[in-house]
């Protein structure tokens, strides 16, 4: 039986670094704020939209949402996004993605404040992650992998890690990330051939391929330990679940994120995390 990574762990910790932080704005007058940039009302970004107002109240950060009409031109796009890179009351910029396919997101995530990308979307954040060195912030979903595995003293230096997916959202930052940390890193993808050769032999796998139960047993040895980034729709159980066939590998392994309960929870949290350290750069 599997250790169980819950992120609520992780949370925690995230949470007294933000509170301690919050208590030193206070004492200078200073409310940290996050702006949500919304084209229309697609029920999952409602969801995440929910949760992190949710967390940020009782934290002392304010969430401010600018919603546009779900056809709304690309023009009105730009302009909203303009007033939010200069409205100095705004610390921070979260911009559900995807667009409309007629508004250019290449453009858009490249037009965020670089002191206010805190999903570490632009290319000049990313670029940041790949010559290790703090420019901007890292993708947050991607932070909270490295966040899980600190706060269970997982140590990655000199292991071998297996990332499944290349995405700049999440598995390329996060390979990034986990090689600036000394692992030695094997990015797989759809085209990798013997994927799951190459993930039964590493002590780490994280998974972030979007795929419903895409890791089976056959992926595992019994000392690895698992981070499983997806999140899938499963419509026999109507329930979400991971890229990992959790019910059967975590038997198996050593070490496990469940979904939900595991890196979700704790992406929330950085974005609270960076929008507070943004504003403290901000004075």
């Amino acid at each position: 039986m599997a250790e169980l990574l819950k992120g609520s762990l992780a949370v925690e910790k995230i949470t007294e670094e933000i509170n301690g932080k919050v208590e030193l704005l206070k004492s200078k007058g200073v409310k940290p704020c996050l702006a949500i940039l919304r084209v229309g009302e697609n029920p999952s970004d409602l969801s995440y939209e929910r949760g992190v107002k949710k967390k940020a109240e009782p934290l002392g950060i304010d969430v401010s949402v600018r919603a546009l009409p779900a056809q709304c031109s690309e023009v009105e796009f730009f302009d909203a996004l303009d007033e939010l890179n200069r409205d100095s009351s705004v610390h921070g910029i979260l911009m559900f993605r995807p667009l409309p396919k007629w508004i250019d997101e290449d453009k858009a995530r490249n037009m965020i404040a670089p002191d206010k990308d805190i999903d570490g979307c632009s290319d000049a954040s990313l670029g940041g992650i790949f010559v290790d060195r703090p420019v901007g912030y890292p993708p947050c979903t991607a932070e909270a992998c490295i966040r899980i595995l600190d706060a269970y003293g997982i140590d990655v230096k000199g292991k071998s890690v297996c990332v499944i997916g290349r995405s700049l959202v999440i598995g390329k930052p996060v390979s990034m990330m986990l090689l600036n940390r000394n692992a030695t890193v094997t990015i797989c993808h759809s085209r990798t051939e013997d994927i799951s050769e190459t993930a039964k032999k590493s002590d780490i796998l994280v998974s972030c391929i979007g795929k419903l139960h895409y890791v089976t047993e056959d992926f595992t040895n019994e000392n690895q330990t698992i981070v499983d980034v997806g999140i899938n729709w499963n419509e026999k159980t109507g329930k979400i679940s991971g890229d990992v066939d959790f019910e059967n590998v975590e038997k198996k392994v050593k070490a496990i994120t469940p979904v939900p309960g595991g890196v979700g929870g704790v992406t929330s949290a950085v974005l609270l995390l960076h929008t507070v350290d943004a504003c403290i750069k901000s004075l």
